[in-house]
């Protein structure tokens, strides 16, 4: 006898029905032949059923919490266009009939800058009532010594302060018709009016999408490239008081204690030569312990054998290092950029540093790829899981490392493991 195939698990966030603004439909409702004088009951009361039969469902409000939202938003639509409308046709008559003196310009300056901060007023109601969430604008880039001309053509130029200010003077037909359509539903239509509201604010999210929204993908490209360069600054910035702390602590330290004791070795020499002898030979040892913090402090910066044979034979070489068994596999045909490379062995360093410090793992593999335009990197251990960016486990400096060259870190740590992070970093050939 064949068995039907077991049905497909639900997705998260699909398991619930959806919500709807009208009241839910009605699961397994008695019939009406349960109740006394029903056809099916032969004038008597249906069998099995209890007193709850003929209790009506629990009262709840006609409009849900979110219509209610986009209700206000269409009746405070009026206010705010009449506001901006009478704020722009004011700031451009003025700047127009002023335009053949040299205050004209300035005020148009200032004036967009004011539509800036109507399109910031705008954009957060938008995002409080109807669940519009836009981002905000790059600030406009002034020179910082440019003077005042090159201020004014800058501000002239802007095209988010010309775009809110179109918003603002098309506004107010759409805001006047808003609210009277919501006002009059309220009570003469109220049975459509979570339908009516619904599309009119539809048409809202459209005209706050199209007209406050950052100008393009360049405008959010360069809000990117802006904060990885403050990522890349401060890691750089980090990076060179570690070296600095460690040459100071370390190898510093050792070298002076070692010129001190060959000094008194010198003055011992004649008067006193076992003495000396001791001295040098224990001199002799401080300069491989030197050596050796030297060596490691060098491998911190970039390691030799990574430049050398290239990332498989560097990354086997961690994987000897680190506490827990590592199995490494490399599929690439050819190496990629130096500072992809680096950033890879990096990577993988810390990766392996936060499983031996926090995962409790007994084995963790270690596998690179090529794709057409990416180095992937995938670490696995079978540790207790849970790794997150928020525990201080260095995931999210390394997250933020990864994202200032355009990379991506992706973590799937269920509680009790196994643990699998990827990161994806841009291919770049290297330059001949």
């Amino acid at each position: 006898m064949s068995t039907p195939p077991p049905s497909p698990p639900s997705l998260p966030g699909h398991d619930r029905a959806p919500r709807g603004d009208g009241p839910p439909a009605a699961s397994a409702a008695p019939a009406p032949a349960a109740r006394h004088g029903g056809p099916a009951g032969g004038g008597g009361r249906a069998e099995g059923a209890g007193e709850g039969a003929d209790r009506l469902p629990p009262p709840r409000a006609p409009l849900a919490a979110r219509t209610w939202k986009e209700i206000a938003h269409l009746l405070l639509n009026l206010p705010m266009d009449i506001a901006g409308f009478v704020y722009v046709g004011v700031w451009v008559l003025c700047g127009v009939l002023l335009s053949v003196t040299v205050v004209g310009l300035p005020v148009l300056a200032l004036g967009l800058v004011g539509c800036r901060q109507f399109g910031k007023v705008e954009r957060a109601r938008a995002r409080t009532l109807l669940g519009v969430r836009i981002e905000e604008p790059t600030p406009i880039r002034h020179r910082v010594h440019g003077g005042f001309f090159p201020w004014l053509w800058t501000s002239l130029k802007d095209p988010v302060g010309w775009r809110h200010a179109l918003y603002s003077f098309v506004r107010l037909p759409w805001g006047a018709t808003t609210f009277a359509v919501t006002f009059v539903s309220l009570f003469a239509a109220w049975p459509v009016l979570p339908w009516l509201a619904r599309g009119m604010s539809h048409v809202d999210r459209a005209m706050v999408r199209g007209l406050l929204s950052p100008s393009d993908e360049l405008e959010r490209r360069i809000a990117e490239l802006e904060s990885d360069r403050r990522t890349v600054t401060d890691t750089a910035s980090a990076d060179l008081r570690r070296i600095e702390r460690d040459l100071h602590d370390g190898a510093q330290a050792r070298l002076v204690a070692l010129a001190m004791d060959l000094g008194l070795a010198k003055e011992k020499l004649h008067d006193d030569p076992e003495t000396a002898a001791k001295m040098v030979d224990e001199a002799h040892g401080e300069v491989k312990l030197a050596l050796a913090e030297l060596r490691d402090l060098a491998r911190g910066i970039h390691p030799a054998i990574l430049t050398d044979r290239g990332l498989g034979p560097a990354l086997s070489t961690l994987a000897a290092r680190c506490t827990v068994p590592t199995t490494i596999t490399t599929d690439l045909t050819t190496r990629p950029a130096p500072a992809i490379e680096s950033i890879a062995y990096f990577t993988v360093s810390e990766l392996l540093q936060n499983t031996s410090k926090h995962s409790h793992a007994t084995h963790a593999t270690v596998d690179l790829w090529h794709t057409d335009h990416h180095l992937l990197i995938q670490v696995t251990d079978n540790g207790r899981g849970g790794a997150t960016t928020d525990h201080g486990t260095g995931l999210a400096g390394l997250a933020e490392r990864l994202d200032s060259v355009d990379g991506l870190l992706l973590i799937d740590s269920p509680t009790g493991g196994p643990t699998t992070i990827t990161a994806r970093l841009p291919w770049r050939d290297p330059t001949p």
